[in-house]
């Protein structure tokens, strides 16, 4: 006598996240309402970036690895035009170009998260974080001058305050 074996799959699907608080409120401020948005999708409005529904993540990543909010758009229109000229999704010219990346988000936080963490570029300003990622010397300029198009690095901060 054999006996049935009935087997169930049980499939969860989305994302749970629960922000975690110590000692303090959390403000959950909707994307609509960052102050840096506007100036950020204005910039690649402006230069006809493909990359511009992608504003959000730009602001996500920095924020989550400490970086200037305008560091990596800026790079990014530097590199490939915002993603004009960008091969493998790699829109910040990251490895010299030579690295590919499954979407344009995860080069978007792999890159921010190894300037942020890697031994070549953690604890470094941005002069030095900006000269290690390209040593030219006119490098730098060029993306500190693309920042200022974007308005300070603490634009509207006080708002979310």
């Amino acid at each position: 006598m054999t006996k049935a074996v009935t087997k169930h799959v049980v499939v969860f699907a989305g994302l749970l996240a629960v922000p975690a608080v110590s000692g303090v409120e959390a403000r959950l401020t909707p994307v609509q309402e960052d102050p840096r948005m506007p100036s950020l999708r204005k910039f690649f409005e402006r230069y006809h970036c493909p990359v511009s529904g992608l504003a959000h993540e730009f602001l996500v990543a920095a924020d989550e690895n400490d970086l200037d909010w305008r560091l990596l758009p800026s790079i990014s229109l530097i590199e490939s035009g915002g993603g004009k000229a960008m091969a493998n999704n790699n829109l910040l010219g990251w490895g010299s170009t030579s690295k590919s990346f499954p979407s344009v988000r995860a080069a978007i936080h792999t890159v921010a998260s190894r300037l942020a963490n890697s031994k070549l570029y953690k604890d470094k300003d941005l002069e030095g974080i900006l000269n290690t990622y390209n040593p030219r010397p006119e490098y730098s300029y060029r993306v500190r001058s693309v920042m200022r198009q974007l308005g300070t690095a603490d634009l509207g901060m006080e708002a979310l305050n």
